[in-house]
């Protein structure tokens, strides 16, 4: 398949005054033409702060290296015009607060209005025909009447379809869908989600979906990509990474997923929490909570590297088959080649 957009090696430090503190530790994912890709993980480990990054939405007191390309264009060291030209056009990104992201003193009208004029040049009588058919496209009746109202005057719901309203104004190539669902109730997370699939099908729209809901990702994406402490550690289809899956980690997470089916069962836990990200430990982030873990894992870094026989799986861990490790930037760590069978 055609690769819509290709991170390669993107790190991310932030200021933090006295010193710079890394977040994201050499990201590297490619999204397919019209493909639906889940980035999963506990909070803190990377998920939203790797697409904020590649548009370039981190601000000033963070510094970026690597590469991001859209359709061929490069967004790291790219202008801010530049930038502007291609979000929200090119790509699009819903937040995980739309209450927050919505602007309190403007009426929703106004806002998709604004979205239609910098992205399509709409204004007039043909701004506000496509704003009806958008609110209508997202499930929101009434669509004259809403376009009046203000955000605090909506549901939650409501307020996360406008958000996918205006982010599908710019018609995009790419949606990042950052836990579009997060305090829904059940009746209205199922509705946002089958829309999202609704409209990738029908615009041939590449999703990626961020999301601590293995569920909805298992539902909803074609391929997963694991991460843990700013890094991805495991990657390949969803059906691979569910019915196989090689990192601890990612073992940890779905063996939390209670069982629909069979006796009742104890749900297992990842002991721990994930480390801040200027306390990470020697060697592999994830070895302190580690059941497999061993005085290997403290030397050095995994790579993600293939293993197993589907096409697209890797696992970066040294416990899942023969692999090398990358060398450390830290001065504890060194550089090793290791030979392991599987845990």
């Amino acid at each position: 398949m055609e690769t819509q957009l290709s991170i390669r090696d993107l790190t991310v430090d932030f200021d933090q005054g006295r010193q710079f503190v890394r977040a994201l530790h050499g990201v590297s994912l490619d999204v397919a033409v019209g493909e639906t890709i889940g980035v999963v993980g506990e909070s803190g480990c990377g998920k939203s702060i790797t697409w904020l990054a590649a548009l370039g939405l981190l601000g000033k007191r963070a510094t970026l290296s690597g590469s991001v390309k859209l359709a061929g264009t490069e967004l790291i060291g790219a202008s801010e015009k530049q930038l502007s030209s291609l979000r929200g056009g090119k790509i699009a990104m819903i937040f995980q607060d739309p209450s927050s992201s919505l602007n309190p003193v403007h009426r929703i009208g106004h806002q998709l209005g604004e979205s239609l004029r910098l992205h399509r040049g709409m204004t007039g009588e043909q701004a506000s025909a496509e704003t009806m058919r958008l609110l209508d496209r997202v499930g929101i009746a009434n669509a004259r009447q809403r376009l009046n109202e203000y955000p605090h005057e909506m549901s939650g719901g409501m307020n996360q379809r406008i958000m996918i309203a205006m982010a599908l104004a710019g018609e995009p190539d790419i949606l990042i869908a950052d836990e579009p669902t997060t305090a829904l109730d059940a009746t209205i997370q199922a509705q946002i989600l089958d829309l999202l699939r609704e409209l990738s099908s029908e615009n041939g729209m590449a999703l990626v979906l961020i999301s601590h809901d293995l569920g909805v990702v298992a539902d909803m994406a074609e391929r997963v990509a694991v991460m843990y402490c700013g890094r991805v550690i495991e990657t390949a289809s969803t059906d691979a990474i569910f019915d196989n899956p090689t990192h601890p980690y990612t073992r940890g997470l779905i063996a939390a997923l209670p069982d629909l089916e069979g006796p009742k069962r104890r749900l297992a836990s990842i002991p721990g929490t994930v480390p801040p990200p200027d306390q990470l430990p020697p060697g592999c982030s994830f070895a302190p909570r580690c059941t497999h873990a061993t005085p290997l894992c403290d030397v050095a870094l995994p790579a993600l590297l293939p293993v197993g026989p589907d096409a697209g799986h890797s696992v970066a861990c040294i416990h899942s088959g023969p692999m090398r490790v990358e060398k450390s930037k830290a001065p504890a760590r060194q550089s090793v080649t290791a030979e392991l069978e599987p845990a």
